[in-house]
């Protein structure tokens, strides 16, 4: 599982660490993808094949599958840990996200979540006003 907030450095190459906790889950390879709410997320390859059949089950006469599919597949790229436990990020999710030169690496209990540090304070910031969060949450039946 997933959890905790962690800062991180980008070094100029694109590289990320990932926390030290996670690397074990992604020993078998990971994959980068675009995600939900302006961030990146990184799957193990288990949970990337899990995501691929819930997508290849929906619908392909539904536009929205449609659009989901194309964004998680098109800004999507295999990754491997390197010897210092880092991942490459290439520069158009990089971009994409505004990620430059510090990273948020954030425990999504089956994936982890890469975020620009603004984005992210941002985000936690709404999620900080507890009668917003729990009008969020009221569907869920937590």
């Amino acid at each position: 599982m997933f959890t905790g907030e962690y800062r991180h450095t980008v070094d100029d190459k694109g590289r990320i660490a990932v926390p030290s906790r996670f690397r074990a889950q992604l020993d078998g390879g990971a994959v980068v993808s675009r995600w939900i709410d302006g961030c990146l997320a990184i799957h193990t390859q288990a949970g990337w094949a899990s995501l691929a059949d819930k997508i290849a089950a929906l619908p392909v006469t539904d536009a929205s599958a449609r659009l989901f599919g194309r964004s998680i597949f098109a800004g999507a790229t295999d990754a491997d840990l390197d010897r210092q436990g880092r991942l490459l990020l290439p520069a158009f999710l990089r971009e994409g996200i505004g990620l430059t030169t510090e990273a948020l690496v954030i425990g999504a209990r089956d994936h982890a979540e890469i975020w620009a540090p603004a984005t992210w304070a941002d985000y936690r910031r709404a999620m900080d006003d507890p009668a917003a969060f729990a009008q969020a949450i009221s569907g869920l039946g937590i």
